[in-house]
């Protein structure tokens, strides 16, 4: 039996790979150290590390919002990357001049700003270049590429601290360079193709949000309860200070949940143009829940670090997935639209998980953080599995 060749991967997708890379290594090395930042160097509560995260996270989804629609109307790609890379380049060298939790927060601000801007687009421009049949497999790879970055990031980070004797500010100021190199590498060699964008005409700016496909529609209310049960991965490095590891040795925690979401990102992506893409994110929710239900106990070392992977193994099983849903059910003319939509969504309630773990951090402790979590998850794997596959379209 023959079967036509599997397409290549689109140079497009590799180049937005290299981009993220550099840019996630430079903005994961700030992340790593944050909660340090935040609960040491500034003596801030929980409480505010949740408001920091929280209110940064959902302003990147408003910009995806705004973003993914100006992206469809004006019918360019390029241009909505490359201003996202550039804000959040300029972002950078704001957080080692930071003295407190507001200058923090706008910093903050700025670059999920920059984020979000680029966000849509930016997977919108990979189901755009990249044939239906390999569509999983282009996810998959541009969130591993993503995830180096972030892998590299502490590692670099713990190395950095040790070398400059804890100086958190100097190590914040060398994360300036990467970022720097993402936005010119996305100027000088991202391209984008003319072929044709759509065949459907262009509802009017806010119309399109309401002509949204009913699949996609299903897929952002199931994404915004799986999201109430993500909350932002600096809490893993605030159970990891209190599981015993030194404020130093502290982005270990986050090197370990990228390790884990760098091995799995690629098969999960690929896996899902073989089989139904829904069957892959219900095993990614269940294994968040067995990942929440171990956190929430008093682990050592060995039980934070398997928790850990199996958080990062329930990211890989679930982002991508959700990408290349959004897209096999989006038509072209709102594809950017449709991932504006879901990350503003689940934006939101990345915003209301991290501001709820903060204050149950806070109060009650961090088991009951975890627990929440589970519940959260439970009730988007149930509603999940309501769910209809949306039809694929080209």
């Amino acid at each position: 039996m023959s079967s036509s060749p599997r397409p290549k991967m689109p140079r497009t997708v590799w180049v937005l790979g290299f981009v993220s890379l550099l840019m996630d290594m430079s903005s994961e090395i700030y992340h790593a150290l944050l909660p340090v930042f935040v609960t040491v160097t500034l003596g801030l509560p929980a409480t505010a590390l949740g408001a920091i995260d929280g209110i940064a996270e959902a302003t990147a989804s408003l910009a995806k919002l705004a973003s993914g629609r100006l992206s469809d109307l004006s019918g360019k790609r390029k241009p909505w990357v490359m201003a996202g890379y550039g804000l959040a380049a300029l972002s950078k060298p704001l957080f080692p001049l930071a003295q407190g939790a507001l200058a923090l927060m706008g910093a903050r601000f700025m670059d999920r700003v920059g984020k979000g801007i680029r966000g849509s687009p930016r997977d919108a421009m990979v189901a755009d270049e990249t044939p239906p049949e390999i569509r999983g497999a282009a996810f998959g790879l541009r969130q591993a590429m993503d995830t180096v970055g972030a892998l590299i990031a502490p590692v670099l980070a713990i190395v950095l601290m040790w070398l400059l004797a804890n100086d958190i500010r100097m190590v914040f100021w060398i994360a300036v360079i990467p970022a720097a190199l993402s936005f010119l590498l996305s100027w000088l060699v991202l391209r984008e193709s003319e072929k044709p964008r759509s065949a459907g005409k262009q509802p009017p700016l806010f119309a399109g949000f309401r002509e949204l496909a009913g699949p996609t529609k299903h897929l952002l209310i199931v994404g915004f309860f799986f999201t109430l049960a993500r909350f932002s991965e600096s809490f893993l490095i605030l159970k990891g200070l209190e599981a015993g590891l030194s404020a130093a040795w502290s982005p270990l925690a986050l090197a370990l949940f990228n390790l884990s979401y760098l091995v799995l990102a690629y098969p999960a992506g690929a896996l899902s143009d073989r089989m139904k893409p829904k069957s892959i994110l219900l095993a990614g929710m269940a294994v968040l829940i067995a990942a929440d239900l171990l956190l929430a106990q008093p682990v050592g070392l060995a039980g934070l670090a398997v928790g850990i992977l199996l958080w990062g193994a329930h990211m890989a099983l679930t982002q991508g997935i959700f990408a290349r849903m959004i897209a096999d059910s989006a038509p072209d003319h709102l594809r950017a639209t449709s991932f504006g939509a879901f990350w503003f969504i689940t934006g939101i309630a990345g915003l209301l998980a991290s501001l709820a773990a903060g204050l149950l951090w806070d109060r009650v402790g961090s088991s009951a953080t975890f627990y929440a979590a589970a519940i959260a998850a439970v009730l988007s794997l149930a509603l999940l599995s309501l769910l209809r596959e949306p039809a694929r379209i080209g």
